[in-house]
């Protein structure tokens, strides 16, 4: 196809298997039959783009419209969508999949999927939970049924979105299924045997002080079963309550390759409240903004918890705060804060936090921590460590330090003494 009109004309007489040379412009929306195939070329819509049915395959091809469109979606009114795959695919604009009114069943593969530009903050549809609602993604699978026997699989390889100098708006890369509205699974689900990402750069666009609004940089949802993450990128988000990474949903294992970065106030570099076996973060995880906090488990279970570094800059920027049982924390560097009190998110409240290194809730306990460099806070009246719950063991390879005038190095009851013996402690 070399014009539009030739486009139009090819999908109106039954074509299956149409290619594209050079770009087509002032495309209306169109959609794909069943079992078409798409390659080659650029198309550029002025409103939503490319509606897929089901077995459709698209490849090799840039799709643009504005930002706040959707360029790829797909048709809600069939009752099973087969295979959908995309391959090597750019897009400005959402791609947005989702079984929802009469879709059924369905499986997404796709592998080398970017979206340069995207702004999902006017969608109306968002998941609920944990006293938040939660902005789609740039690209976005979710399977919104609420009938626990429809099922969605996936594929899905190399998904990245925005760049450093122009971050979507909104969410990343966004994987969900159904959840009520405390943020657990009770509906339609998408099995996931492999998610990586590449670079993912996104900028939430939340107004500063939102308490129940929140955006992720990768983000899976309640009702997202994962065999497997892996961030081969970098990830980095820079708004009001922009989460790195974050899972509501159940994953087997997660690792991120590259750095994990928040720069806007009330970020998080991981956060879980689903359910990970094994999380490892084999880059620096670094957040900026105010009351940014590193790591966090406020819900769900996590087996065994891998990183490479963390530090915070910002008031009220906890490095590490858990409120569940983690069996085994290992950090191979240092552990490190810099700001002093602040305000923070924290389940859709804004509450005052101290930026403390490790701190360990009520109800909360780690089985054996490890920290191969130091652990340690420069703020005033800031503690490096406090332990409100229980720790059965920690090693530290470096020393113990909270620099800040007026902190005491460690608040802990008397019962832990044994888990903190051998510990080098500067200032206590």
């Amino acid at each position: 196809m070399t014009s539009a009109r030739e486009f139009v004309e090819a999908l109106g007489s039954g074509a299956l298997a149409i290619e594209v040379v050079g770009r087509l412009g002032a495309m209306p929306s169109v959609t794909l039959p069943p079992g078409a195939s798409l390659r080659g070329g650029s198309l550029g819509f002025g409103a939503k783009g490319l509606r897929l049915t089901s077995n459709n395959t698209v490849q090799d091809i840039t799709i643009t419209t504005a930002p706040h469109e959707v360029a790829i979606y797909n048709d809600t009114a069939v009752t099973d969508l087969g295979t959908l795959a995309l391959a090597n695919v750019t897009t400005t604009g959402q791609v947005y999949l989702a079984a929802d009114n009469q879709v059924r069943a369905g499986r997404i593969e796709a592998d080398g999927v970017h979206v340069t530009a995207a702004d999902t903050r006017g969608r109306f549809h968002r998941p609920t939970g944990f006293g938040v609602e939660a902005l789609q993604g740039a690209f976005t699978l979710w399977n919104r049924q609420p009938d626990p026997a429809v099922r969605l699989t996936a594929r899905l390889e190399r998904i990245s979105a925005g760049s450093a100098s122009e971050p979507v708006h909104g969410g990343g890369v966004f994987v969900g299924g159904h959840g009520d509205t405390a943020g657990k699974a009770d509906g339609g689900t998408v099995d996931v045997e492999l998610l990586t990402t590449g670079d993912v750069f996104s900028n939430g666009g939340i107004a500063p002080g939102t308490p129940d609004l929140i955006s992720g940089g990768v983000f899976v949802i309640s009702g997202a079963n994962v065999a497997e993450v892996r961030n081969l990128g970098t990830t980095t988000t820079y708004g009001q309550n922009d989460m790195v990474l974050d899972n509501w949903g159940a994953v087997t294992a997660w690792k991120a390759h590259g750095a994990v970065t928040s720069w806007g106030p009330s970020g998080i570099g991981f956060v879980n409240f689903g359910e990970i076996s094994t999380l490892s973060i084999e880059a620096p995880v670094e957040t900026f903004g105010l009351g940014a906090r590193g790591f966090n488990v406020y819900d769900g279970s996590l087996g065994e918890a891998v990183f490479e570094s963390i530090t915070t800059h910002g008031d009220g920027s906890v490095g590490v705060q858990v409120s569940r049982e983690v069996p085994r924390l290992t950090i191979r560097g240092d552990l490190r804060t810099e700001g002093g009190t602040g305000e923070s998110l924290v389940k859709g409240v804004l509450l005052p936090l101290s930026a403390i290194a490790l701190s360990i809730k009520p109800g909360g306990r780690i089985g054996t921590a490890s920290v191969g460099g130091d652990v340690r806070t420069e703020g005033a009246c800031v503690p490096a460590m406090e332990l409100e719950g229980s720790l059965d063991e920690i090693s530290v390879g470096g020393t113990v330090t909270a620099a800040g005038e007026r902190s005491d190095v460690v608040r802990a009851g008397p019962e832990l003494a044994a888990a903190l013996a051998g510990l080098t402690i500067e200032g206590r």
